[in-house]
């Protein structure tokens, strides 16, 4: 390892300011920066970057097959040395590149720390120092022709750092009186004149100042803006009937500062009444394509890509997912992916880029809450291949899986914080989820009562009917309650499901489990198979598939679904399931190492319940390895001293031959 000798007792302050044009400055004045643009350049990557940064990556960002790129970055890092001179330093530890800057101030460093610790929890007077810190983009006029990496990383920082900037702005608008916040909301305004909520914020002040001629001449002139660009006024002009409406209602000018509400959500009930009940919504929006040189006849391979991965969201029936049309229109008009994702109401934005290096190719994709623009998810998705259009195809199925996923972890984790009489049916059904994963009694209990309150809310909430019938197939299947009428419930509910929207994988997905527990074997894998047609991302239906073959079908297609359902989603809450099913499959195939593998990794995940338990056990015991099998059965009889092989034969309905290694598993551990 090398390093810049650390700073004396008398080093000054560093601090580097990239919100704007870039500045570096110690105590005792502004340091002259180099003459090169791509020393410069590297010098805000790196002082951005969370991570070391290997020297060949570096190359492949800033520079565009010179004769001798790593000359050229020793280069450059000589030069940002002499900048940092002293409080602050290069460190390298083998390939890798970072900035130490601890004691040092960043301006986008600091700012971005504050969001994610929670701007919310903040002082007026630190939020109004956090918004001072913005004079412009992020490395204004530091573009670098003919570097698409670089400018790909230049875009997504400065989106990111514009919607932290408008984020600041509402949150002041909220803490100031309507004096104050004149000059924030002008700011805001400037920042997104496409966005309802700062123009809802003036509005209502003026009214309530009584200032009902500027009110009537900003509305005229942001309405003009907008039509001029193709976009519908009359949300403005309702907003501002409203607020002259609050105002005659409290015409007080000391009221209480402004509050900023967000527009409805696709699916929300408006005045009128003629939108349906409330979804969770989310807008997919045009991939930036960073691949150099010429682009593909009839469409890149970003827009590729965000055509699939609508499409296939859609399919999931899980969202209400906004149009093709609508997402590419916004991105014509240079409307970037937060401002569109506030614009159009939704609840989250997914946004990205497509690069493709020759063999590689690269796509990054993001998820955000449209309101906060915190991100909820990120990945970049990496490989090797020969037909791009195939790979695109692979990377949009983990990729829809994994956005509709983070989507409904986040909003069980809401929903569970809210009072329980305060939900809706979306919210209610999230509640359900949430405690339907941990798979106890109880649990399982309470997701019930929230599956019910769903469908009462919502009768068209075919979701809510896939989970409550998931619950009563819980209660027989773990032998909670008197089995065969819990079947007769989970069966009802699947085909009430089915009749609220027969094209919801989810609904098939049900009624496939509870034909399975009414020992109706092919009509179960033909509703499961309809599941994955319907959608081929659905990972639960292909779950589903591997559990019912791995029992009374074929284990071959067992192992391939369980296979496919952990590709598709290998954080998925059913994990331990899809193990469960594969090492089930994988004993009646003789594979039984494997087999043993994966019952132990099936047991390992935290919410795996006694039947998986027994599963591994059993795995392990034909495998050989009796101390490992003992050791479930122990576990398993912490809470229930009188488990036995036969509770596990009762629940699986194995077929004969699946029994009887079952029970020839047992006879090895004492467990029978």
């Amino acid at each position: 390892m090398e390093t810049d000798p650390p700073p004396g007792e008398d080093a000054t302050t560093l601090e580097i300011r990239l919100l704007g044009p870039l500045t570096v400055a110690h105590g005792r004045g502004a340091v002259a920066l180099p003459a090169s643009r791509k020393a410069r350049a590297l010098l805000a990557y790196l002082a951005l970057a969370p991570h070391p940064v290997t020297r060949s990556r570096l190359c492949e960002i800033l520079w565009d097959v010179p004769d001798d790129p790593r000359g050229e970055l020793r280069w450059c890092l000589s030069r940002i040395r002499s900048v940092l001179d002293g409080p602050g330093r290069i460190e390298t530890r083998g390939d890798a590149v970072r900035l130490e800057l601890s004691g040092c101030f960043v301006d986008a460093v600091e700012v971005d720390r504050a969001a994610r610790a929670g701007l919310e929890t903040l002082s007026t007077e630190r939020l109004q120092s956090l918004a001072a810190l913005f004079v412009g983009d992020v490395l204004e006029g530091l573009e670098l022709d003919r570097l698409p990496e670089f400018e790909g990383w230049l875009v997504a920082q400065r989106r990111h750092f514009r919607d932290l900037r408008a984020t600041l702005l509402e949150k002041l608008t909220e803490r100031l009186s309507d004096e104050e916040a004149l000059d924030t909301l002008d700011q805001w305004i400037r920042l997104v004149p496409f966005d309802l909520r700062p123009h809802q914020a003036v509005l209502a002040a003026l009214a309530r100042r009584g200032r009902i001629r500027e009110g009537d001449e900003h509305l005229a002139a942001t309405a003009r803006l907008f039509e001029a660009d193709g976009l519908d006024a009359a949300p403005l002009r309702a907003l501002w009937r409203e607020a002259r409406a609050q105002a005659e209602q409290a015409p007080r000018p000391w009221a209480a500062p402004v509050a900023v509400a967000t527009p409805a959500p696709p699916g929300a009930v408006t005045e009128d009444g003629a939108a349906g009940p409330h979804r969770g919504s989310v807008a997919v929006m045009p991939f930036a394509d960073l691949t150099a040189g010429p682009k593909l006849p009839g469409g890149s391979l970003a827009d590729a890509m965000v055509h699939d991965v609508i499409a296939r969201l859609a399919k999931l029936r899980s969202l209400f997912v906004i149009g093709q049309g609508s997402v590419f229109a916004l991105r014509d008009r240079g409307v970037p992916p937060a401002e569109a994702g506030r614009l159009l109401g939704v609840d989250y934005v997914v946004s990205g880029s497509v690069q493709r290096r020759g063999k590689r190719l690269s796509v990054a994709v993001e998820l955000a809450e449209a309101r906060s623009a915190r991100i909820v998810w990120a990945e970049v998705f990496d490989q090797e291949t020969e037909d791009a259009f195939l790979v695109l195809d692979e990377i949009s199925d983990r990729a829809v899986v994994s956005i509709a996923g983070e989507i409904e972890a986040a909003e069980r984790n809401r929903a569970v914080l809210r009072p329980p009489d305060s939900l809706d049916a979306w919210e209610a059904h999230h509640r359900g989820l949430w405690h339907m994963y941990r798979f106890t009694r109880p649990d399982n209990e309470k997701a019930r009562h929230f599956f019910e309150a769903a469908t009462r809310l919502d009768p068209t909430f075919s979701r809510a009917y896939a989970g409550l019938s998931f619950t009563h197939w819980q209660n027989a299947f773990q032998g909670w309650a008197e089995r065969g009428a819990e079947v007769e419930r989970a069966y009802a509910a699947a085909g009430q499901g089915l009749m609220a929207d027969d094209r919801d994988p989810a609904a098939h997905w049900a009624m496939g489990r509870a034909l399975w527990l009414r020992g109706r074997h092919d009509q179960s894998v033909e509703e499961l198979e309809r599941a994955v047609q319907l959608s081929p991302n659905f990972a639960l239906g292909h779950y589903t598939l591997a559990f019912v073959h791995s029992l009374t079908g074929d284990p071959n297609t067992a192992v391939a679904a369980s296979g496919h359902s952990l590709r598709l989603s290998p954080y998925d809450p059913m994990v331990f399931g899809m193990f469960g099913a594969r090492a089930m499959a994988l004993v009646r195939l003789n594979r039984l190492e494997e087999a043993a593998e994966a019952g132990r990794k099936a047991a390992a995940r935290p919410n795996a319940h006694a039947h998986i338990l027994a599963i591994a056990a059993i795995s392990l015991a034909l495998a050989g390895r009796l101390d490992e099998a003992r050791a479930h059965v122990a576990a398993i009889r912490k809470t229930l001293p009188s488990y036995r092989v036969d509770d596990l034969v009762t629940a699986m309905q194995p077929a004969p031959d699946g029994e009887s290694l079952f029970r020839e598993g047992a006879r090895r551990i004492g467990f029978a």
